[in-house]
């Protein structure tokens, strides 16, 4: 029996190699997860996965990982939350709503959550009254999306299903219908042509001369929203709304993303309504950055732009004595800052600074050590930027004494860098003026960092600054006679050590200087030969040099280590001599070919094609003028409807075709064995000379063009026959 016969027990059953598919699918994703966390395909995977699970609790701990992974995912979270109606869980629904639905603006999210009231709360005798407050609060929330018209229109709709019992309770109805439509049809969005319609039939409806008077009213505001709708939906087309918050990725679709909706947060800063009530433009212009952060979340720049025009119009109304509104911007400022910390920029240090300093200028001192502290205790991150502006606040806010505590703390601190004492030093050499202090935390640091060229140099840097020329002079040789320093960390400081000599020592104590620094270069590879080179540090000054850079070049005069460990003093000087080398190398340099820019054409694309179009992945050009008159003369490809010549196999028949060295020759015979097909006898009577005859019925044209009297055929079977006949 052989095994193809073989069929399985239960053919139902899934084979090794198709059941271990989805696993081997599970296990790429998690693979692809565990090496970007930020993989939204490979989660794209896990959820689907989730989706097809029998039961919630089964798909619940992916749906959480992913929620967790992507906080503020508005389309993650609905998923869930339908996984989880779809159990019936209304408890867990209710504990998802409170994690999600007042930090995302999503309107698909909002418009499961309108869903859900209506199942779960739909059997209790108060359903009308939290159904009606369900969407007051969405609409509160949401109702200025452009899409946001489906929810205004179910909001009516049930308010006119309502039953009203006598006169008062259908006043009551009229007027709450009236009041959410009055709001609609001022509200941008798509669609707000047919909520103003409607709106109008239902006026109609109730009182002809009312509804009138109420157009009239309204009209004017309604036309304002209707403009600004239409300015909405061509600003906000071609923003992706769907994307998830990843981290930056530099790349040009981010880019387009992110300019275009700057491009849209600024459109609405500009007062598209032209509306005088500031409030009115700052919700517009903070639901327009919570739409941007849907999508943009790990980018600092708008969590600081959002909070910082909460501050102005703080300000601005606070100016305008408006305080309680001030005060209320003052602190949705705050909780912008305290959201993004929180959330999705933990580490960012750029924004706890920027908290810290809105706090600071709010006199909340306790809240900002608070932040910097929270900062601190991040381990994954140097600390040293940290304790340097902490330093400089405490000095600022409670005076000198608390800046040397932090710089206690900073000095306890195993993760901090030099930085800190440099810092510290010079805060006491600025703001307590006292040189003594100075010199202390600049040799305990000494001690410590004394292998750092970029300390010492720091160090040296101040004491040039006290023009104490022996002293100066006596750390300089204390730093490089330390041993802590390699040849090539210590180049910069001999550069220092020979220009300090040249500006206050003798030519002995140069020529000194020149002669020590020569041996220590002896020990470098790059040095080896160049002693002419080493001898223009004694003339330089600044970006001034005693060759050109010619010459400069040839000597082959460079500082690899100097231009690794530079100051902002030495950087100008030596950045120009490099960059005018480079310059010079550059106009040297053979010119390559470039396009003529100035036969460029616009890209211009078309629907409809001319005949002479010549059409580019660039878009529609002219042909040039000589095939432009060829096209001319030929029909238009409408005109061929096929058949289509593969050229690749008609050009291979004509490299294989054996041309004849004569034109074939054709007998006419009377049985009519040989025969030629119209075209065939075209060709050949063009190829001998003759001329075709015109068929037409007057005889004298054919006799006309032809050259001589018509010869009958030798074989002619009619005059035969007419012959016969005769006789």
């Amino acid at each position: 029996m052989s095994s193809k016969g073989v069929q399985p027990l239960f053919p139902h059953q899934p084979q090794p190699q198709e059941a271990g598919y989805i696993p081997d699918k599970m296990k790429k994703a998690e693979k692809r997860i565990e090496t970007y966390p930020y993989d939204t395909e490979a989660w794209s995977i896990l959820i689907r996965d989730a989706q097809v699970k029998r039961t919630v609790e089964e798909a619940r701990p992916t749906l959480e990982r992913v929620v967790n992974q992507f906080p503020n995912a508005g389309r993650y979270w609905k998923i869930y939350i339908e996984q989880e109606m779809k159990g019936r869980n209304y408890e867990k629904v209710e504990k998802l709503f409170q994690r999600c639905l007042m930090k995302i603006l999503n309107i698909d999210l909002w418009k499961t959550y309108l869903h859900y009231i209506k199942e779960a709360k739909g059997s209790l005798p108060s359903y009308r009254e939290k159904m009606a407050q369900a969407y007051d609060f969405a609409l509160d929330k949401i109702g200025m999306d452009i899409m946001s018209y489906q929810i205004w229109a179910d909001y009516i709709n049930f308010l006119k299903s309502v039953e009203a019992v006598g006169s008062y309770a259908e006043n009551q109805r009229i007027s709450a219908v009236r009041k959410v439509y009055q709001r609609g049809c001022i509200n941008p969005m798509i669609n707000i042509d047919i909520l103003w319609k409607e709106y109008c039939a239902y006026e109609n409806s109730i009182n002809p001369l009312i509804a009138k008077k109420m157009a009239e009213d309204r009209g004017r505001d309604y036309m304002n929203a209707r403009r600004v709708a239409k300015e909405y939906e061509l600003i906000t087309k071609g923003l992706n709304r769907n994307s998830v918050s990843v981290p930056p990725q530099n790349n040009p679709e981010e880019a387009k993303q992110v300019e275009m909706w700057k491009k849209y947060i600024q459109w609405e800063k500009n007062n598209p309504l032209r509306t005088e009530d500031h409030a009115t433009i700052t919700k517009r212009v903070m639901f327009a950055y919570e739409q941007c952060l849907l999508c943009l979340g790990y980018h600092p720049d708008i969590w600081y732009e959002a909070a910082l025009f909460l501050e102005q119009s703080s300000k601005l109304l606070t100016e305008k004595g408006d305080q309680n509104a001030g005060k209320l911007f003052a602190d949705e400022a705050a909780t912008v800052y305290e959201r993004a910390i929180t959330t999705l920029l933990k580490k960012n240090i750029l924004l706890h600074f920027a908290y810290a300093d809105f706090e600071e200028g709010r006199m909340k001192y306790e809240k900002v050590h608070s932040i910097y502290k929270k900062l601190i205790q991040i381990n994954e991150q140097d600390p040293t930027l940290v304790y340097v502006q902490y330093m400089k606040f405490a000095r600022r806010a409670e005076g000198i004494k608390t800046a040397r505590s932090v710089f206690k703390l900073a000095r306890e601190d195993g993760r901090t860098k030099y930085h800190v004492y440099v810092a510290a030093a010079l805060m006491e050499y600025y703001c307590s003026k006292d040189k003594s202090v100075t010199y202390k935390i600049f040799e305990l640091g000494l001690k410590k960092y004394g292998h750092t060229p970029e300390y010492a140099q720091a160090y040296i840097d101040y004491m040039s600054h006290l023009n104490e020329d022996n002293n100066t002079r006596v750390l300089i040789n204390k730093v490089l006679s330390s041993g802590l320093l390699t040849a090539e960390n210590s180049s910069e400081i001999w550069r220092k050590f020979l220009e300090f000599e040249s500006n206050v020592g003798d030519l002995a104590s140069v020529i000194s200087v020149e002669k020590r620094r020569n041996l220590m270069m002896d020990k470098l590879k790059e040095f080896e030969g160049k002693e002419t080179a080493l001898i223009i540090d004694r003339y330089r000054y600044m970006d001034l040099y005693p060759c050109d850079t010619t010459e400069l070049r040839a000597l082959g005069y460079q500082q690899p280590v100097t231009q690794t460990f530079m100051s902002s003093s030495t950087e100008a000087g030596m950045a120009a001599p490099n960059a005018n080398v480079v310059e010079e190398e550059s106009v040297k340099k053979p010119a390559y070919p470039k396009p003529d820019t100035t036969q460029m054409l616009p890209f211009k694309p078309k629907k409809v094609l001319s005949t002479e179009a010549h059409t580019v992945p660039g878009g529609v050009f002219p042909p040039p003028p000589v095939a432009s008159h060829l096209i001319t003369l030929m029909p238009p490809p409408a005109c061929f409807n096929g058949p289509f010549v593969i050229i690749d196999k008609f050009i291979e028949q004509l490299k294989d075709m054996k041309l004849p060295d004569a034109p074939p020759q054709f007998e006419h015979h009377v049985n009519g064995d040989t025969k030629m097909d119209p075209g065939t006898a075209l060709s050949v009577e063009h190829a001998s000379g003759k001329k075709r005859k015109i068929a037409t019925g007057d005889s004298r044209n054919e006799s006309d063009d032809e050259d001589g009297p018509a010869v009958p055929p030798i074989h002619d079977i009619y005059r035969s026959r007419q012959q016969k006949r005769v006789k």
